[in-house]
């Protein structure tokens, strides 16, 4: 599948203009590749500009996952709120591949049913946040990002002030942005930044995995290498 390539102006000032990160790790395998070609544009988002309208069903919310990963969160959210229109952003391909792979059954790529709650946006997430109406999210994950840990690196991070009157904008009053990292350097940067500003309040923090949050691989894989995760709900003043 071709990607597309056009990119609208920066969102915020201060964030780069570019990804960052691999799109692809191993060379795909032709399984994965017929997922990309023919799944993937079956349930991409058409239509930021009025996300629901890409939804077959009428839905009570609408969710934004940045970077799912392999996918495991954001396939427990779409199984357990199925009134919920779930958009699942990520531009890794292997990380698409993952969760479509969950979805369709082998040689069912282009007609196996797909989750009517659930659209994938396998582009820049901060272009996808320029693009919606205003106030039209009721919930924001973010789960265990790249903690870009050089400093001179931080300006990649998603968790970015510069970054936080866009999604205050997209947000509505009320709206939780749920926040998870086991890095050490990135929870200090997320309370170090969500001090200094007036856009959101702590609604909770835990360092402890929080009932009703699904699990993930990261989570497990620190668990294992000894590191101590931490999560955060802020809510949108």
């Amino acid at each position: 599948m071709a990607f597309d390539t056009t990119r609208p102006a920066p969102p915020a000032e201060g964030i780069p203009d570019r990804l960052y990160g691999r799109r692809r790790g191993h060379p795909l395998r032709p399984r994965q590749q017929r997922l990309l070609d023919l799944t993937l544009p079956r349930i991409t988002l058409a239509t930021p500009a009025d996300p629901r309208a890409s939804f077959p069903m009428e839905a009570e919310a609408l969710w934004l996952e940045v970077g799912f990963g392999g996918g495991e969160h954001a396939l427990e959210l779409a199984r357990h709120h199925p009134r919920t229109a779930l958009i699942a952003s990520e531009v890794f391909e292997n990380g698409l591949c993952s969760l479509l792979t969950h979805l369709v059954p082998e040689g069912e790529e282009h007609t196996a049913p797909l989750p009517p709650n659930l659209r994938l946006w396998p582009q820049d997430a901060r272009h996808l946040l320029a693009a919606l109406p205003d106030a039209s999210l009721d919930r924001l994950f973010l789960m265990f990002p790249d903690p870009w840990p050089k400093a001179r690196h931080s300006k990649r991070r998603f968790a970015h002030p510069a970054l936080l009157p866009l999604l205050a904008q997209k947000m509505r009053p009320g709206a939780e942005w749920r926040i998870a990292s086991d890095d050490p350097t990135y929870q200090s940067w997320v309370e170090e930044v969500m001090a200094g500003q007036p856009l959101f309040t702590l609604a909770a923090r835990h360092d402890a995995h929080p009932e009703g949050w699904p699990h993930t691989r990261y989570e497990a894989k620190a668990l294992r290498e000894g590191r101590s995760p931490r999560w955060w709900v802020w809510r949108r003043s």
